[in-house]
């Protein structure tokens, strides 16, 4: 419920999903406000086709602009565009003000610390297995440098 009333209130005051709010604070938490498209899949935690078509959908906003790496031509980078930073700092107080009507006003502050005692132990939990999995794909990145997911590329490059 939750996360369904985030949703509906940043799309509604904002004009986007909680998709492209996430891809523009990781952008905008970057150095530069530049990431290569694989990391930002992982920061994000969206599959790279996902991600690919919400960066589309955001360039044709002109909220991020796509770049070739330099040093590997089948790589690309997303950048957030000043338009961009524009739209994440205009949608930001309004969701951190839904979080905190949603989440946290109707908590007692016992309630808060006993939510980030759970949300710690869940994270303690679950890191090891999260690392894991973002080494294997780190590792599918060296046979996969497009960040495409289709490991066939380099074996046709």
């Amino acid at each position: 419920m939750l996360r369904g009333h985030l949703e509906a209130r940043l799309q509604r005051d904002a004009g986007m999903p909680t998709t492209y709010y996430a891809v523009l604070v990781a952008l905008s938490e970057a150095p530069g406000h530049e990431l290569r498209m694989s990391d930002l899949a992982t920061a994000t935690r969206s599959s790279r086709s996902r991600l690919s078509h919400a960066v589309a959908r955001m360039e044709s906003k002109g909220w991020i602009r796509r770049t070739a790496c330099p040093t590997d031509k089948r790589g690309a980078f997303a950048r957030l565009t000043e338009a961009g930073l524009e739209a994440i700092r205009a949608a930001a107080p309004g969701h951190v003000e839904a979080v905190r009507e949603g989440l946290f006003d109707v908590l007692t502050p016992e309630q808060v610390r006993e939510l980030g005692a759970i949300s710690a132990a869940i994270i303690d939990r679950l890191a090891p297995e999260c690392a894991q999995a973002a080494a294997n794909e780190s590792e599918g990145d060296s046979a996969d440098p497009a960040g495409t997911g289709d490991s066939r590329l380099s074996e046709s490059a």
